[in-house]
């Protein structure tokens, strides 16, 4: 195997050299005004005939197929468009575009102008005039054109992927109509995008392990953020009324068909609104995307189909809970014993983190949706305002879809000493340097200033683009997902 694989590589650059001693540039140039393939394939088209030219194309792509028939071959252009036939005759191009003709490996990027036309067989095609080498491939491609079947090699090479797998590329262009039409459709409603800091000297906003990196000049660790609320809220504070980032966040933890280090989120925030208004402001902008995708409001997703026609179901967590755990979330010996019966260890956990790993093990799965589900206990929500009427729950929902979660919104906590004090709850056990140091001072300095009542908004992009795009792990809409380095063992 490695033989042939010398060999073909051998073959190539034989092949690079014979198109240099015809004065060709094998890396190619400019070529301008090439039409996408998709509306070459639109135009009207006849069969060839000598008296009744078809119409004039260009077109540039990689040739994805191969095949000599004496003094007439066949090739078949592939761009991110579509693919087409090419035929090109000794007697329709130049002498040496011939010879370079023969010099073509499947992988190969070449320009075409030509005519459009249908063969004897019926298959449109582009009898080409005018053959420009683009760029020559060195390597060898994969013969099986319908796609690779090792999911490894296709994750390590998603260059190969894209081109030899329909369903990756198709996937990297919804992810970018998704958002687009996110972008789009938070601008028509008055939204301004902003950017805030990757590196953070605190890493705050949730609860995750971030990734520590060092600052030389300084000499100062920073981290990666895990999360962009804190700073979009000091934009609220700065007079900012309606504000939205779409960026990349990192979190230091393993791997899963949901779950990737390195992802991207949008947040965004509505001064004057609450979690009520992100509801709203949530479902007009998911059905959005689905508008954009198809053509109805019922999608594929796995072996099943969503309906996502609104209005979309809203029911609280504790009636959730009692439904499917089968006690009252507030019920601390009831809720202890079920969380015992699933399995969990109880040792040393406070009753409102066994209540949520409850709902995580026993009530996710179920919700099929599309759902809201409102109303969490106030513990789990150290940034969120709680109900004035009961303040051990608080103004939070997260959407499912299909047993995943898709949004996370908040009224917002802009109360700066209820702030500070559920900070230190939650920095609780660590030292007091250490405490001082995850404190974020400037975010709570910044609310007692004033940040006005505000709705804020978290959604998932990838597990968006999962669902809209029926693919069921993260790491095939994500076009380059974290791998462990070629050679490198598992640490278990």
């Amino acid at each position: 195997m490695a033989e042939t694989n010398v060999e073909l590589l051998q073959a190539r650059l034989d092949k690079l050299r014979q198109l240099q001693a015809l004065g060709i540039d094998p890396w190619g140039g400019r070529f301008d005004n090439p039409q996408p393939i998709a509306e070459i394939r639109q135009m009207p088209a006849d069969y060839f005939r000598e008296e009744q030219p078809g119409p004039a194309v260009r077109a540039a792509g990689r040739v994805l197929r191969y095949r000599s028939a004496g003094r007439l071959l066949f090739l078949e252009l592939w761009d991110q468009t579509g693919r087409i036939q090419l035929m090109i005759r000794v007697n329709k191009v130049s002498e040496t575009e011939w010879k370079v003709a023969q010099l073509i490996d499947l992988g190969d990027i070449i320009g075409v102008d030509g005519e459009l036309g249908k063969t004897k067989t019926d298959e449109l095609t582009i009898q080409v005039s005018r053959l420009t080498y683009l760029t020559k491939s060195l390597e060898p491609h994969p013969k099986d054109v319908f796609g690779l079947e090792d999911i490894e090699y296709r994750l390590r090479h998603r260059y190969l992927d894209m081109i030899y797998t329909p369903d990756t590329l198709r996937r990297a262009q919804q992810r970018v109509t998704i958002i687009r039409t996110i972008r789009s459709y938070l601008d028509r409603l008055g939204y301004m995008e902003v950017e805030t800091p990757t590196l953070q000297a605190i890493a705050g906003g949730a609860a995750a392990r971030p990734f520590i990196t060092h600052h030389n000049a300084l000499n100062i660790d920073l981290y990666l953020r895990i999360a962009l609320e804190l700073h979009l809220k000091r934009l609220l504070v700065g007079g900012l009324e309606k504000i939205y980032e779409i960026g990349r966040v990192f979190r230091n933890e393993g791997i899963s068909p949901r779950h990737n280090p390195e992802f991207t989120m949008l947040e965004l925030y509505h001064a004057y609104s609450d979690y009520r208004g992100m509801m709203d402001l949530t479902e007009g902008l998911i059905l959005a995307c689905v508008d954009a995708l198809y053509p109805t409001r019922i999608i594929p997703f796995g072996d099943k189909m969503i309906d996502m026609t609104p209005p979309w179901k809203r029911v609280s967590y504790a009636e959730l809970f009692r439904e499917f755990v089968g006690c009252e979330m507030t019920d601390e010996v009831k809720v202890a014993a079920a969380a015992r019966a699933e399995g969990i260890d109880t040792t040393g956990k406070e009753h409102a983190v066994l209540v949520h790993e409850l709902f995580e093990d026993v009530v996710e799965e179920k919700l099929m949706g599309p759902v809201f589900v409102y109303d969490y206990p106030a513990p789990l929500c150290p940034l969120t305002k709680r109900k004035r009427d009961n303040p051990n729950i608080a103004e939070r929902f997260e959407l499912y879809v299909h047993g995943m979660e898709l949004a996370n919104a908040y009224t917002e906590l802009n109360d700066p000493i209820t702030q500070e004090e559920t900070f230190s709850k939650q920095l609780a056990g660590l030292s007091e340097e250490e405490s001082m140091a995850r404190m974020d001072r400037d975010f709570i300095r910044a609310l007692r200033f004033g940040m006005p009542p505000a709705g804020g908004l978290g959604i998932g992009i990838d597990r968006l683009v999962m669902l809209l795009t029926n693919t069921p792990t993260i790491r095939d809409v994500i076009l380059f997902p974290l791998l462990r380095p070629e050679g490198v063992p598992s640490s278990k």
